[in-house]
């Protein structure tokens, strides 16, 4: 999920639980495409690949995640900015809220993001 602060989501997919974040956020960021001022985006851990940082880089926005403490060559990043990240922390346990997205009642993919599409509505509205 991309989301602008703890009520917006941008975009979001479904992905299998075994594939990892690394690949499914790098096709969000593509599908998002470039920004049109630079942006801050705050990333987890999981993104802090070196191929998730280049094409954030190379579509425009300012990668915020700090690299693994096993990293070799560790990067410096914005402290305080990467504080805010719990935003996107906050929007999902909003939607863990909604007893039919934590307990994934819905068999159907299709039915399951309708649901999150409207979840999502209902928070951005609050």
């Amino acid at each position: 999920m991309v989301a602008a602060d703890a009520r917006t989501a941008i975009t979001f997919a479904l992905s299998p639980g075994q594939a990892g974040d690394a690949p499914q956020g790098r096709a969000l960021l593509e599908r998002l495409g470039p920004p049109n001022r630079p942006l801050h985006l705050l990333m987890d851990k999981a993104y802090e690949g070196n191929e998730t940082r280049q094409l954030a880089l190379d579509l425009g926005f300012i990668p915020v995640v700090p690299p693994l403490s096993t990293r070799v060559e560790p990067w410096e990043y914005d402290r305080e900015m990467y504080k805010r990240r719990n935003e996107v922390e906050r929007l999902f346990r909003r939607l863990k809220g909604f007893r039919r997205i934590f307990s994934r009642f819905d068999k159907l993919d299709l039915m399951f993001i309708a649901f999150i599409n409207f979840a999502l509505i209902i928070e951005a509205l609050r």
